[in-house]
């Protein structure tokens, strides 16, 4: 249950970071059951790739619902976020 809690402060304190991305990229592919990178986990500093383990060992035992759910929705906001600034289109289209 820490490591779901540190997650999302990790995500909070720094959403533009590449540790918040990779992060909230992993939750919405462990929330979603789709593949994962797993080379991005060690593009993480240590202790950050040891809160990733925690994560996954945590996330495994799927009995924290509700703090899933609050770090899935940060999760998501941070994914979509990224993926608006990456979509140069998304700019072109907000003048109307």
């Amino acid at each position: 249950m820490q490591a779901l809690k540190d997650a999302r402060k990790l995500i909070e304190r720094r959403p533009d970071s590449e540790a918040a991305r990779t992060f909230a990229a992993l939750v919405m592919a462990l929330e979603s059951e789709d593949v994962y990178p797993l080379v991005d986990l060690y593009l993480l500093d240590y202790d950050d790739f040891g809160l990733a383990l925690a994560l996954l060992a945590e996330w495994r035992l799927d009995r924290y619902y509700t703090k899933k759910a609050v770090l899935l929705d940060l999760s998501a906001q941070v994914v979509q976020k990224a993926g608006e600034c990456a979509d140069p289109t998304a700019l072109a289209g907000s003048g109307s």
